[in-house]
């Protein structure tokens, strides 16, 4: 946080609250990832930190072509602008299923795989793709601790693995497993615990092996065990923060040392008592899901936040007479990927100007399909 590279010199007013982008700083961090994961070919960066066309066409410009993401307008955004090799991480069912044959239909040059837990599920996907005339790549979710999504290991799973291997309609894609779960901030510690649950993906991949099926393709973890499954040189990465990195992540994981890419800037609004300001970041403008802080101020280093409401955040500081209201301040966000999600554009800042906005397309439950 050396330094005052986010601030801007721009003379035309910046509606606030809003969210600034730095592009040098993202390619920087896409590099990084790269050289995490020895070269593009392993890499299957999650859409969901950032969901914009801008940012799939510049990782496709570094030669990354698969992405993960969360939702179906995430995966039509993603294939919109060039990505071939698209995986949905997110249990789809009911009319969901029915949005995702729609999506492979319009899309047919790209290649879309989904993920399933249940005989139902996966029962559903074999009706509905024989009903359309198409075939459904489908992966089977594992759980391996973090006990959200997916089926744990064992005697069932195989079961399950077997119906999406036998049932019409279906094409077996491998696994997915994600960690999200691991959260050890000392790098030896969280490869102690990733390998320790890892191994319940892995003793499954030899039950697989034993039933007949050959060695699966495998999409494992997220950012925090991101450098830890790098080193296993038979999976597919999915890290997703890394792209735009935040303040929760970089205090997380300080032996991860991507550069922060997003930065807020507010304004105060008020100052209602000697030692309190009133900005204009409230809940619309931050993601709120954490405790507080959910923000940290590099030009403020000592504050406590003493109100949070749907337009205002009102910190408590030492030295409010440095500070004037209409005066802007900038703020690194805690968790980046739905502070994302709460700005329809943003600005795209270089060389301490603004330079250009960007529309967050994929913000939204449906952009066509």
């Amino acid at each position: 946080m050396s330094g005052i590279w986010f601030k801007i010199d721009n003379t035309v007013p910046v509606v606030t609250p809003a969210l600034m982008l730095f592009p040098e700083r993202i390619e920087n961090n896409i590099r990084k990832m790269i050289a995490i994961a020895g070269g593009v070919e392993r890499l299957r960066p999650h859409v969901k930190t950032h969901k914009l066309p801008e940012l799939i066409r510049l990782q496709i410009r570094h030669g990354i072509t698969k992405f993960k993401c969360a939702t179906i307008a995430e995966a039509e955004m993603t294939a919109m602008n060039g990505g071939k090799d698209i995986l949905i991480a997110f249990p789809l069912t009911g009319t969901a299923i029915d949005r995702f044959i729609n999506l492979v239909n319009v899309f047919p040059s790209a290649e879309f795989s989904l993920i399933a837990d249940s005989a139902y599920v996966i029962s559903e996907l074999s009706h509905k793709a024989v009903e359309s005339g198409i075939e459904l790549h489908v992966l089977l979710d594992l759980d391996i601790g973090m006990h959200r999504t997916g089926i744990i290991p064992g005697p069932e799973a195989l079961k399950l693995y077997q119906l999406i291997n036998d049932l019409p309609g279906l094409i077996l894609s491998g696994l997915h497993v994600y960690d999200g779960h691991i959260r050890d901030s000392n790098l030896t510690d969280r490869a102690k615990v990733c390998n320790r649950d890892f191994k319940k993906a892995t003793d499954f991949i030899g039950e697989l092996n034993k039933a007949g099926f050959t060695t699966p393709l495998v999409i494992a973890g997220g950012t925090p065990t991101f450098p830890v499954h790098a080193k296993a040189s038979d999976l597919e990465l999915s890290p997703g923060t890394c792209i735009l990195w935040d303040y929760g992540y970089s205090t997380a994981f300080p032996d991860l040392t991507f550069k922060h890419a997003a930065v807020l800037i507010t304004t105060i609004v008020s100052k209602p008592a000697e030692n309190l300001l009133c900005l204009d970041l409230g809940h619309k403008a931050i993601a709120s899901e954490m405790s507080q802080p959910r923000v940290f101020f590099p030009e403020i280093k000592d504050f406590e936040v003493i109100n949070h409401s749907e337009e205002h955040m009102v910190i408590a500081v030492k030295n409010a007479e440095m500070w004037e209201a209409g005066q802007y301040v900038y703020g690194i966000p805690v968790h980046i990927c739905p502070t994302m999600a709460l700005h329809e554009n943003v600005y795209v800042v270089k060389n301490g100007s603004i330079v250009d906005e960007w529309k967050v397309l994929a913000r939204k439950r449906k952009i066509t399909v």
